[in-house]
């Protein structure tokens, strides 16, 4: 077997490629669009280059072809856990032949040692914890959006290398045409009555109101969770613009209580649906299919990225008050027959005891493994939020 930097062009179509390969008989899988995976190693385009480092890696057997990929990655600003430096690894992809992973692994393990790294997470990304993150073991149905998938002996090849649990990530989803639990039509009914809450869905021709809105509602909510930091008006504004060319107004809703906004639920159409037609490409053509997929209804299902309410107005029905009214919203239109939500970490019991409650089932599990360098320091899982 020989190792390959990738540096020039036709390493980095190799290294895109490879899966397609792997994945020939796999009718769930779903190529990731080129570009998204180019962003993250492209250093004007991903902002994680200004405080860290990654490299990519090609696997060849002794007859030249491409047997296996890997990525790792150093970032120094999360770098840091219990007083532990850890990197990280991802893209991985590999045959089933357990030698080939651990070339793979070393290979990453030597370049972490050297950048001062003493464990590695993986599979993971070079960037934000929503996309690329985690193994899957359960659940082995098309993946949504850039979210990882990857056969069931992975695991396996994870595991029998040394790594360990950190944590599990569990996905949930519901079907939207299914009876909406009563508890939500109460408190509905109770809120609307009394008059203080409203809940609405957003306006595209008014997206700095709702960018405003929901910096407020965030940096309430979550920045204080897990190390979090809070977002300004402008980064909030900024992901709504890039959310608008494919964002349904009936997907997104905002609560308020005398119009001071203190709940967010967040959806989109599950991007995913359309991209599994474009081969990895988004092109002129395309993104001319994509429009005419938009435009004839192919997409049945949505994706859950944000649900939170403000903490003083927490265990009042506000969370009702937003399901109900747009579970009636969106049954009306009879667009969607799907919905799951983006992962939640096991580390987080208070987020999945809220989406079990919305009448959800557990529909995928990844895991997002650690191993520490010195076998003698053992892994510990991630502390749980309270």
């Amino acid at each position: 077997m020989t190792l390959k930097e990738v540096t020039t062009k036709e390493d980095v179509q190799v290294f895109l490629e490879l899966p397609v390969k792997l994945y020939a008989d796999d009718k769930e899988w779903i190529r990731p669009l080129d570009k998204d995976i180019q962003q993250v190693f492209d250093r004007k385009l991903n902002k994680t280059f200004r405080h860290g480092d990654a490299i990519r890696w090609l696997l060849y057997d002794n007859g030249g072809e491409a047997i296996g990929r890997v990525a790792a990655f150093v970032n120094k600003k999360t770098a840091k856990v219990g007083g532990i430096s850890i990197g990280g690894l991802g893209f991985f992809e590999c045959i089933n032949d357990q030698k080939s992973a651990n070339f793979l692994f070393d290979t990453c393990v030597e370049w972490l040692k050297v950048k001062g790294m003493e464990g590695v997470d993986g599979p993971i990304n070079f960037g934000e914890r929503d996309r690329w993150w985690g193994l899957l073991v359960e659940g082995f149905y098309e993946p949504v959006y850039c979210m990882n998938y990857n056969p069931p002996f992975y695991r396996h090849l994870f595991e029998n290398y040394g790594f360990k649990t950190y944590f599990e990530q569990y996905c949930f989803s519901l079907k939207t045409h299914d009876p909406i639990d009563p508890k939500f039509e109460d408190a509905y009914n109770r809120l609307t009555a009394a008059g203080d809450y409203t809940a609405e869905h957003i306006r595209k021709n008014n997206l700095e109101k709702y960018a405003s809105d929901f910096t407020t509602i965030y940096n309430k909510a979550w920045a204080k969770h897990g190390g979090g930091k809070d977002i300004t008006f402008e980064q909030s504004l900024n992901i709504f613009k890039k959310m608008k060319p494919v964002m349904d107004e009936s997907l997104v809703w905002f609560a308020y209580y005398k119009n001071e906004p203190v709940g967010a639920w967040l959806n989109l159409p599950e991007l995913n649906q359309y991209f599994k037609h474009m081969n990895g490409k988004f092109g002129f053509l395309q993104k001319l299919h994509f429009l005419w997929l938009k435009m004839n209804g192919s997409c049945k299902k949505f994706y859950g990225l944000v649900f939170g309410i403000v903490p003083e107005h927490q265990g009042k029905g506000v969370d009702g008050l937003m399901i109900w009214t747009g579970g009636l919203k969106i049954r009306a239109q009879n667009k969607y027959d799907f919905m799951e939500l983006q992962w939640i970490g096991d580390f987080n019991p208070k987020m999945i005891n809220i989406s079990r409650s919305l009448g959800t089932e557990q529909c995928r599990t990844l895991i997002t493994f650690r191993k520490h360098f010195d076998e003698n320091v053992p892994v510990e899982r991630h502390k749980t939020i309270i």
